[in-house]
């Protein structure tokens, strides 16, 4: 007992004298962050400095607070939104054939003529300059909704309405440029891209070569201070067919023109396309697809200075400009395309299981047929409850880096995932390209999805927790900037505070989540009642699990973190799930807690759940000690499986007999009149409206003889008898529709 009174009265000595704690805790630990933060290129720190912080950061601080996820508005079409979706976009998509589209690669000239018509590509463009200043979340509906029928259109629409020209003179561009660009891009006088990526600078894309120089050079009659550029872009979506480019650079003044600074930085400019030097008009073929990509160059193109967006204000801005505006386009276009290819595969394929039959049933009554279709459902109901959660937060004129990285990668993975198991199911059908085939193109515009605006596996390694940590954290940012302070004393005293604050932080996720591991989550604090309670006291539990994680992985791995890109992924899976999770909860808050959605809601959680437990269980394997956090984690073991085999019954029985709840997971999907889509949905309409009228035809049809088996539509002709005449025209249509949907597409040749 003497013993352990001494002890305590020594930490106390130490800890609690702030003499001593200096000289014998925060100094050593203050040398150590000295030494151990990871050197950052100018890049890295703009991209770690980039953004806002949302519910990522309650995640992160151990205890999110419930009361303020709940506050967070239910996003809402206003009227105007609503009419363009309800008027232009359905009209839009009764114009597309994505087959035609794809096939001669290219829009047709009346669906180009209409987009600029309309506005397509004036989308986030301010109202007070001509566009419609549609919000987030409208943008992101409008771009699923296009991606349900035609990927090829969707991409044309969705870039000059993400990361490009209209975005950057919005936000950064002078009165000038604004009043003179903004309108004409508009009224699609004006044709957009942005030129970022090239040969050697794809997701490093700070190590772009492309260059300006600044120099006089008559223009217009007269010496004029300009820049002089050279540049080779690839993969740039637009660039073939547009008037004016986005042009992102590194700036040099050897000449001492600007002041004495040489090296300038990365600035973003806006080049016509016609002018002198200037390289466009060749395509890529990005997966068969028919959007317009490729490549452009400039030798020696000269343009003045305030062709600079934003002017010289914004010299050497280029790439905080550039990731603040990705760090939120990035939350919109992608995830749009990855919810449609959910909706999609969700609708078709549903359908598809009700009407095909093997071996005397419906394929979507065979257990194997049916866990992959559970799992596009939930998955499918997962990926639009992001969706509408992570644009929630942009219509809050946030710009959250960390999340809308979550999003990107996580839907366009799961979207991978939904529209894999949808070729699964529809087999034969999905394999076959033509008119019939709903699936094809979004299964080969899955790879651009994942590859573009930040590829997935530096997202996912890289960004997602490497950001987080010092974005998200309560205290690591404070103690960095303490740590760097020019003034060492000052520096040793606010990181005094902060590491203090840190360590009380860090002990007390460590105490909530080794107890409540312990008791099974039991004396959680309840956030929630219902059916959902005992999810937000798990995720309660885990956000603290995982901050106690985040803070020993920090502290054991120090700047080599930074190199320890698996340990860095892992801890973004849990975080990243963390997140989806609460969207799904927030999205059956937001729907008024229907009792209809909970079989998608717990599967979808209990997913979350798994992928977390999978996420920990891998990073207690590769970490020093990782038994002993695993313990202080999961002190009974790792308690999370897959969703049940009862759960998964659940959703597949929902998705076939419910038919106001299927609608609810696939409302994006457009449907077409004599389109395989509208084939199949007025097939289930039959099929539930007269099943005893059909179930007496298959009857008849299974005692038939063989010749009469081998053709359907006149077997009903030769079973007249058994039928009156309305009977038989509504055989007549089934059967007809049935052919339809399950056959695939012929064609004489291909030349």
């Amino acid at each position: 007992m003497l013993i352990f009174i001494i002890i305590v009265f020594v930490i106390a000595a130490v800890f609690g004298i702030r003499a001593n704690r200096l000289r014998f805790v925060t100094k050593p630990v203050f040398n150590y962050f000295k030494k151990a933060l990871p050197p950052l290129s100018d890049t890295e720190r703009q991209a770690m400095e980039a953004g806002d912080i949302w519910w990522d950061g309650e995640l992160f601080s151990g205890r999110p607070n419930w009361q303020t996820f709940r506050e967070y508005p239910n996003p809402k079409l206003s009227t105007e939104e609503q009419s363009f979706i309800d008027n232009q976009v359905s009209t839009l998509l009764d114009m597309l054939d994505d087959h035609q589209i794809v096939t001669e690669r290219d829009l047709p000239k009346a669906v180009w003529k209409y987009l600029k018509e309309e506005g397509f590509f004036a989308l986030i463009v301010p109202k007070s300059h001509g566009g419609h200043g549609f919000s987030a979340y409208a943008n992101s509906t409008i771009v699923s909704k296009i991606a349900c029928s035609s990927l090829s259109a969707a991409v044309t629409v969705m870039v000059p309405n993400s990361l490009g020209p209209a975005e950057l003179l919005a936000h950064y561009g002078t009165k000038e440029q604004q009043d003179y660009w903004l309108p004409k891009l508009a009224n699609g006088e004006e044709v957009p891209c942005f030129a970022l990526t090239a040969l050697d600078a794809g997701s490093d894309a700070g190590a772009i070569q492309d260059y300006g120089v600044v120099c006089k050079k008559r223009y217009k009659n007269k010496m004029t201070l300009g820049i002089k550029l050279n540049w080779r872009k690839r993969y740039i979506t637009l660039a073939p067919i547009a008037s004016v480019i986005g042009l992102a650079f590194k700036l040099y003044d050897p000449d001492g023109l600007l002041g004495d600074q040489e090296d300038l930085g990365i600035c973003c400019a806006l080049i016509p396309a016609k002018t002198k030097g200037v390289s466009t008009g060749k395509r890529h073929d990005p997966m068969g697809m028919a959007f317009m990509n490729g490549p452009t160059e400039g030798e020696d193109v000269f343009v003045p200075l305030d062709a600079l967006i934003g002017g010289e204000d914004y010299i050497g801005q280029g790439w905080r400009m550039l990731v603040e505006c990705l760090s939120a386009g990035r939350g919109i276009s992608l995830p749009a395309l990855a919810t449609a290819t959910a909706h999609l595969t969700t609708r078709t394929t549903s359908a598809y299981a009700l009407i095909r039959k093997q071996f005397g049933l419906p394929i979507a009554q065979f257990e194997g047929v049916g866990e992959s279709l559970a799992h596009i459902a939930a998955m499918s109901y997962l990926t639009e409850s992001t969706r509408r959660m992570t644009t929630t937060a942009l219509d809050l004129n946030l710009s959250p880096a960390v999340i809308t990285a979550i999003t990107k990668y996580h839907l366009t993975e799961i979207g991978r995932d939904i529209v894999n198991h949808g070729f699964d199911i529809q087999a034969g059908k999905a394999v076959q390209n033509g008119p019939s085939n709903s699936l094809a193109s979004a299964y080969k515009g899955t790879p651009v999805s994942i590859t573009v605006e930040g590829a997935n596996i530096l997202t996912r390694c890289l960004m997602i927790f490497g950001q987080g940590a010092t974005r998200c954290h309560p205290f690591i940012l404070k103690e960095m900037e303490a740590v760097a302070m020019d003034d060492e004393q000052s520096g040793l005293h606010q990181f005094d505070e902060y590491l203090c604050k840190h360590i009380v932080h860090t002990l007390g996720n460590f105490g909530f989540s080794f107890f409540h591991g312990l008791t099974a989550n039991w004396f959680v604090p309840k956030a929630s009642a219902g059916p959902v309670a005992h999810y937000y006291q798990t995720l309660t539990k885990l956000s603290a699990s995982f901050a106690f994680c985040a803070d020993y992985a920090m502290l054991r791995l120090g700047g080599a973190l930074k190199r320890k890109e698996a340990t860095s992924a892992r801890l973004g899976d849990i975080l990243s799930q963390l997140y989806l999770a609460s969207s799904v909860l927030k999205r059956y808050e937001d729907d008024g807690r229907q009792v209809s959605d909970l079989p998608f809601v717990n599967y979808a959680i209990d997913h979350c759940l798994y992928e977390i437990g999978q996420a920990f269980d891998a990073l207690f394997a590769n970490i020093s000690f990782g038994s002993v956090i695993r313990f202080a984690v999961f002190p009974w073991g790792n308690p999370y499986h897959k969703p049940s085999d009862e759960t998964l019954n659940q959703v597949v029985n929902s998705l076939s007999n419910n038919t106001v709840m299927r609608e609810r997971l696939c409302n994006l999907c457009h449907i077409k009149a004599g389109s395989d889509i509208d084939n199949m949905e007025r097939l289930l309409v039959i099929m539930s409206e007269h099943k005893t009228l059909i179930s007496r035809f298959e009857k008849a049809i299974k005692h038939a003889r063989f010749d009469i088996k081998f053709d359907r539509l006149n077997a009903i002709n030769t079973l007249s008898d058994e039928f009156n005449q309305e009977e038989l025209a509504r055989l007549t249509e089934y059967e007809t529709l049935r052919q339809a949907v399950i056959k695939v597409d012929e064609f004489e040749s291909f030349d």
